[in-house]
């Protein structure tokens, strides 16, 4: 019983902590690229720093901190459209497309003890040049649109002052939802693939 207690808090405490890198990872890591032991261990000690910060300053500073990091389209990463990156592959490899900086932005959050059932990777379409898009949704408040963070910006706007985007889909741990025109959630499914591809290798610390 007791063992099965400790196995449960080291789960909680390591889905807190994610992304967590080993010693033996960093240093295999180390041998291979250390500019990106480098990058790994800023961005462990910046997320830290952020800690005793307001909501509203650590979306911020998140938001900031990594759309530093220099975008690359999947086809040029793997070889391989749309797919979905970890924040350890995403931190490794040092940059991703836009479902990567969603996808970091949500765990970095998450550390920050942000809500997960507040959170939502948007599929949005740009209106004015076409394409669909991936950005990181935040209800801070249920009843008004929800926040913005998107890796081709540095402010933070609210969706409705986001007049270039058009959600189609919004996707948490909850289900899949679209929004009605007040900016409401309508569940329209329980799952989505890549999330859930994501959350099985999340789940074993990739």
């Amino acid at each position: 019983m007791k063992i099965t207690v400790l196995l449960l808090l080291s789960s909680l405490l390591l889905a807190n902590q994610y992304p967590y890198f080993s010693d033996s990872e960093l240093k295999n890591i180390k041998i291979s690229n250390p500019i990106s032991v480098n990058r790994i261990l800023d961005y462990q000690s910046y997320i830290s720093s952020c800690k005793t910060y307001s909501k509203e300053k650590q979306l911020n500073r998140i938001n900031f901190y990594l759309n530093r990091l220099l975008p690359q389209y999947d086809a040029v990463i793997d070889k391989k459209e749309d797919s979905w990156a970890t924040p350890k592959e995403f931190l490794t490899v040092g940059y991703g497309d836009c479902e990567d900086y969603a996808i970091i932005k949500y765990y970095s959050l998450l550390q920050l003890g942000f809500d997960k059932k507040r959170l939502f990777f948007a599929v949005v379409k740009e209106k004015f040049y076409g394409g669909y898009h991936m950005v990181l949704a935040y209800y801070s408040n249920p009843l008004k649109p929800p926040l913005i963070l998107d890796n081709l910006s540095f402010k933070i706007l609210t969706l409705k002052k986001r007049s270039d985007l058009q959600a189609q889909l919004l996707i948490n741990t909850t289900g899949v939802y679209k929004l009605t025109q007040n900016f409401q959630l309508k569940k329209v499914a329980n799952k989505y693939r890549e999330f859930e591809k994501l959350q099985y290798k999340i789940k074993h610390n990739l």
